[in-house]
């Protein structure tokens, strides 16, 4: 047990967040805190932190464990590049190898009993740097910059220059190189895109601490966790597995709770009709049957009627009129700034009823796509045309169309001034804006519930083309849940980016990847489009050892427009840069496999040594040590596994320091 939570209480006020929450977390494990907005989560970490003092209960943290907390919009503010930033965490090592270094210089002009002194010393601290992972710290550093997606070249750019989501991945970048050995993390996903979560993924998966997560990713929960805490009306469930196994978990559950309280219900009034019917025979026996029965249901233990949340957004996407059906067509778009190119040459069609998404990593152009398409951006080369009778309605992921001094009544009154105020006030309150709510200012809202006005305006719209810049953002599960049911039932045309791979699985029927300064198609879900694009690799694989032309197209289809068929690609996707994707691939294979070696190796080391545990509480035993022959084998098998240790120890050492 690393962390234990018991019957943890707090208050706001008269409001009660948490009752009685207790869980703990033991070594090794990665456990999700889940709930809706609201639940207590974030409040929960702070308890834990000791930032925020609990009304009652306790919160124990074993001995000399190293906590290390990521908040929500932590992000960092320094005067280094990213390198030395990073740099920075090591620092104790860093001066350790600086001691160790000047130590050789010394021992050089040494001798007679200081040097004596100083080779002691210096076998000491050369110990003490090996098992810090001195050795290997650089390349540590580099491999976490890497995975969060920065390139050798900006290693040296300035903290203080980089951007908000930048300065983030720096912050988790510093915690994960820190190695504590309880991570505590808040909505680590945020600012990553896709390819930065995959990684994030497999780092935690496989790291060698604990890990306490608040996130609201749900495909990132299937793929990390192994234990979800549900914060839920107060209260808190445990339930083992990942989030798909809760999700199963919690749906039987309340199915059998609810069962339970209809058939006790249904008995309670059928004993109380019973119990009417006999006291109006108003006989004397019926009487006494009566309160006998009375007597027998009042002792009847009752089931409480399972909580159903209800405070959910109500969303439903209604398009006025009905748009033809070629939606939209872009053509030659091309956008760079800075002289750095975003995408060259670009072209795609939507047509009617489509829900399309736009993948890909950041910074590579996809909110400028739409921003393109609304108007918002000029392009540099291209044209972007609307069919017929195509009316837009946009969401912006940074809510910058919000007006910051208006409230949220004024900014629905606003925008559509022929709605009364009852109807106003029904609108927000679908969206959980209740009550004095609907007088805050849009600047003093959180993201979240920014997100919820720009939705409520988008619904109101009526637009038959629903453009959406990172929809799912700041929403809970639940609400994301609302907004996938709403987008499937939606008759019109969605165009969307997002990082949310669930939540694409859920509503895209096509998906565009940009990539490399141009657009792959995918025809299908994200499930598909993850199957086809390995399908991709190794075509291009096969095809750059086969020959040398750039013409690649891994499935049959008739399709020959701009808007790519089922599985075609662009002739540029397959670029001059092929030899070093290549080499990334395998490269990665190469690490894969000294990984799975190394840990092929730690399972064994701790294989043997819990056997040569075995034998030295084997050799205490007065049947074992009078027996000579049983002695001598015990023996002969523990300087065996000594003899190994030492091999794989050394096996050990070789394969951390090439990783």
């Amino acid at each position: 047990m690393i962390l234990s939570v018991n019957n943890i209480e707090k208050s706001f006020g008269i409001t009660k967040v948490l009752d009685k929450v207790s869980f703990q977390v033991d070594d090794y494990e990665k456990v999700a805190i889940v709930g809706v907005n609201g639940a207590g989560k974030s409040t929960l970490f702070k308890i834990i932190l000791n930032e925020l003092s609990a009304d009652d209960g306790t919160v124990t943290i074993s001995k000399d464990c190293k906590l290390g907390y990521l908040a929500q919009h932590e992000a960092v503010t320094s005067n280094n590049t990213i390198y030395q930033e990073m740099l920075s965490v090591k620092e104790d090592i860093i001066k350790l190898e600086e001691t160790i270094r000047q130590m050789e210089v010394d021992m050089k002009s040494a001798s007679g009993t200081r040097l004596e002194n100083m080779l002691e010393t210096y076998s000491r601290l050369t110990h003490e740097f090996e098992l810090q992972n001195g050795y290997a710290y650089k390349s540590e550093v580099v491999g976490i910059l890497k995975g969060l997606g920065f390139r050798e070249e900006d290693f040296d750019n300035l903290v203080d220059n980089l951007s908000g989501g930048e300065k983030t991945r720096i912050a988790l970048g510093k915690l994960l190189i820190s190695n504590p050995d309880l991570l505590l993390l808040d909505e680590p996903t945020n600012h990553l895109d896709l390819e930065t979560i995959a990684w994030l993924e497999g780092f935690l998966a496989n790291y060698k601490g604990a890990v306490l997560i608040i996130a609201h990713d749900r495909y990132f929960l299937d793929k990390v966790i192994t234990k979800v805490v549900e914060l839920e009306n107060t209260k808190a469930r445990v339930y083992t597995g990942n989030y798909s196994d809760y999700s199963a978990k919690k749906a039987s559950e309340h199915e059998a709770r609810l069962k339970h309280y209809l058939n006790q219900q249904k008995e309670i009034k059928r004993q109380e009709e019973v119990i009417a019917k006999l006291r109006s025979f108003n006989r004397e026996k019926s009487i006494k049957r009566a309160r006998s029965r009375e007597k027998a249901l009042s002792k009847i233990e009752r089931i409480e009627k399972p909580y159903e949340f209800d405070e959910t957004m109500s969303i439903k996407f209604e398009p006025s009129i009905r748009s033809g059906n070629d939606v939209l067509t872009v053509t030659n778009l091309s956008k760079a700034y800075n002289n750095v190119s975003l995408f060259k040459d670009i072209d795609f069609e939507i047509k009617r009823g489509e829900h399309v998404a736009i993948i890909g990593n950041n910074g590579t152009g996809k909110s400028t796509i739409l921003k393109i398409i609304n108007g918002l951006e000029r392009p540099d080369k291209g044209l972007v045309k609307l069919g017929e009778k195509v009316r837009i309605g946009y969401f912006d992921q940074e809510q910058e169309l919000l007006d910051l001094d208006n409230t949220v009544f004024e900014e629905i009154q606003d925008e559509y001034p022929y709605l009364n105020n009852t109807s106003i006030r029904n609108v927000l309150a679908a969206f959980l804006f209740t009550g004095d709510d609907v007088f805050k200012q849009i600047k003093d809202l959180s993201g979240g519930e920014r997100g919820r006005v720009a939705l409520a305006k988008l619904m109101l719209s009526e637009a038959n083309l629903l453009i959406l810049d990172e929809p799912t953002n700041h929403l809970d599960i639940t609400s994301k849940e609302v907004l996938e049911k709403a987008i499937n039932q939606y008759s019109g045309t969605v165009l969307y980016v997002s990082h949310d791979r669930y939540f694409i699985n859920k509503t895209a029927s096509r998906i565009l990847e940009l990539t490399n300064q141009t657009i792959v198609n995918y025809l299908g879900n994200y499930d598909y489009y993850t199957e086809k694009k390995l399908d991709l690799e190794k075509t291009i694989l096969a095809n750059t050892k086969e020959s040398s032309s750039n013409n690649t197209n891994i499935f049959s289809s008739s399709n020959k427009d701009s808007s790519l068929g089922r599985g075609q690609v662009d002739n540029s996707s397959v670029s001059s840069g092929k030899q070093d994707w290549i080499q990334h691939k395998e490269e990665q294979a190469r690490l894969r496999k000294l990984q799975n070696e190394l840990k092929q190796t730690e399972e064994e080391i701790s294989r043997l040594e819990s056997r040569n545990e075995e034998i030295d509480n084997l050799l205490t035993l007065e049947e074992v040590y009078t027996d000579v022959k049983r002695l001598m084998e015990l023996n002969n098998e523990k300087k065996d596994i000594e003899h190994r240790l030492e091999c794989l120890l050394e096996k050990w050492e070789d394969l951390a320091s090439m990783l």
